[in-house]
């Protein structure tokens, strides 16, 4: 048994090593700073007045029930989008890209969206949402910006870098411009300009940014950040960060490489009779967010009037809803065990019940969990992981315990042989919100 003196040393040798990671997170986003900072020169001859940096994110749980009023868990990483901006004399407006070198323009006064501009269209939404609050101004002789940007992680991978863009946009601006905005009224801006230019309404959207914007603006190091999709506009009862403090384990997000597919349209079962069905089934308890949904024997009453596959799918959106709180509870207790069995249990709710998985992806998280350290001779896993990312994805994220990070990557090796598809697979920590970086002008 460890005296209390070595236990005690193994706690500061942890925090030590802690504090070397979160010192080399901080170290990157500053070089990726420097970096934009430095193509922003290159491209437009000019000094940026400011670079804002915001996180990208992946989502442990929960992000399928959002339409329902459920609950997301979710994880900011240490993977950034950056934005530099600055001023011009003429009111036109530049996106240039660091990555591939690509740039877009346009007439601050013709401000519209244009499918070819891409990714420049996410930064236009943030413009026309401080237009449409009237924070700003499109009137003749308004002078125009130059935007540059840069991304860890390739745009569309569901992994929240558009989300990020636009989260870094809006900081960008609201430093430029001296408007001195309010969080909640740049979340209002992000808002509106997805509802009302990129035409993503809060009734016809087959996805939420909800839970993205919020762990982009709002996100800490080594925590997760739980989101209620039942209080939205932002409030103070939206979100809550929570100390994910498992010292020994690695986060591991994975991209299998396996092609991009379509099961299934979630918006078949975002119908506001599915909705009254589900907000029926809710009860007042003291949890995060202040309710749950009722008992089993309720919900197969209740869903009796539901068919087919929209039966299954909306039975898992309930099972999840408490596999996130299971998950948020575990986190809270220190728990590392129930929050392993809640994570797993989310990925097979995700592949059996609701569709949103693969057999590639469910091959290498069954070799996950028999990775497992236990002396008693019981199957009890301590290793988790899920599927995650954008729609029916190809990405899963794996947390276990440092010293088998290498008997996972020979099962990954494993998975290149029998399937075909080379894996990549990045080491994750949990970063801070959007910073801002000033240059002058």
């Amino acid at each position: 048994m460890k005296s209390s003196e070595d236990k005690l040393e193994n706690l500061k040798k942890e925090k030590l090593a802690r504090k070397g990671k979160n010192q080399q997170a901080r170290a990157d986003r500053k070089g990726q700073v420097a970096d934009v900072a430095s193509a922003h020169r290159e491209c437009f001859g000019t000094e940026p007045f400011a670079v804002a940096t915001a996180p990208c994110r992946f989502h442990l749980m929960g992000e399928h029930t959002w339409y329902f009023g459920g609950k997301t868990l979710s994880m900011s990483m240490d993977k950034y989008v950056s934005l530099s901006v600055s001023r011009r004399t003429d009111d036109n407006l530049y996106f240039h890209s660091a990555e591939n070198g690509e740039t877009k323009h346009i007439a601050l006064s013709a401000l519209r969206f244009r499918k070819e501009d891409k990714w420049a269209n996410s930064i236009k939404a943030v413009i026309h949402g401080f237009v449409s609050a009237g924070l700003f101004d499109l009137s003749e002789g308004t002078c125009g910006f130059d935007f540059c940007v840069a991304s860890d992680i390739p745009q569309f991978s569901g992994m929240g870098v558009t989300t990020a863009l636009k989260v870094c946009a809006a900081s960008a601006l609201n430093e430029i411009l001296s408007l001195d905005c309010s969080e909640s009224e740049l979340f209002s801006v992000i808002d509106n300009g997805n509802a009302e230019f990129l035409k993503e309404g809060k009734e016809t959207a087959s996805e939420s940014h909800f839970s993205e914007n919020i762990t982009a603006m709002f996100a800490k190091e080594n925590s997760l950040i739980i989101t209620n999709n039942s209080e939205k506009p932002l409030s103070q009862s939206s979100f809550l960060n929570v100390d994910f403090d498992f010292p020994g384990k690695t986060i591991l997000l994975v991209d299998t490489k396996v092609p991009r597919f379509s099961v299934w349209d979630e918006s078949s079962i975002m119908k506001a009779e599915y909705k009254s069905i589900l907000d029926s089934l809710k009860v007042k308890k003291n949890v995060f967010g202040g309710w749950c949904y009722d008992s089993d024997t309720e919900v197969k009453s209740t869903l009796g009037s539901v068919f087919g596959a929209d039966n299954k799918h909306l039975v898992s959106v309930i099972r999840e809803h408490k596999l996130v709180l299971d998950a948020y509870d575990a986190v809270m207790k220190k728990d590392f065990m129930a929050f392993v069995k809640a994570v797993n249990a989310s990925h097979i709710n995700m592949s059996e019940f609701y569709d949103m998985s693969c057999p590639e992806i469910d091959w290498i998280l069954r070799r996950l969990i028999e990775i497992n350290p236990n002396r008693d001779g019981k199957f009890n896993p301590v290793c988790c992981g899920r599927v995650t990312g954008k729609g029916s994805s190809r990405c899963l994220y794996a947390i276990l315990d440092d010293v088998y990070v290498p008997e996972f990557e020979e099962r990954l090796s494993d998975y290149t042989k029998i399937f075909g598809f080379k894996t990549s697979c990045s080491r994750i920590k949990s970063a801070n919100g959007v910073q801002i970086t000033h240059f002058g002008e």
